[in-house]
């Protein structure tokens, strides 16, 4: 059956045409993520050791949210801190790769 795939679309090898409705869905998440860190950010209980004032040092104190108690809110923020950069850092790969091909 695979090989009726391959006869089917010759010209295809797992690169299809991107629709617009791709890039409305990847602006929509993208929008709705960021949305989520401004709520969890906005209710976050923060610990009395560390009251961060900026992007470094609510790095350097987000450790310590789910410390002294903390709920769901702090522990979501942590990862959402810490998984942003990852997948800003994935998706900048993922684009240089495609120019050096």
């Amino acid at each position: 059956m695979a090989s009726r795939l391959h006869k089917r679309f010759p010209t295809h090898h797992g690169h299809g045409e991107v629709k617009v409705s791709r890039y409305f869905v990847l602006y929509v998440a993208q929008v709705a993520w960021i949305a989520l860190g401004f709520y969890l950010y906005s209710g976050a209980y923060w610990p009395s050791t560390c009251q961060p004032d900026n992007l470094l040092e609510i790095y350097s104190c987000s450790a310590r949210l789910p410390q002294d108690g903390g709920g769901w809110r702090e522990a979501a923020l942590l990862t959402w801190l810490w998984a942003t950069p990852i997948l800003i850092a994935l998706e900048i790969s993922r684009r240089m790769d495609k120019g050096q091909k």
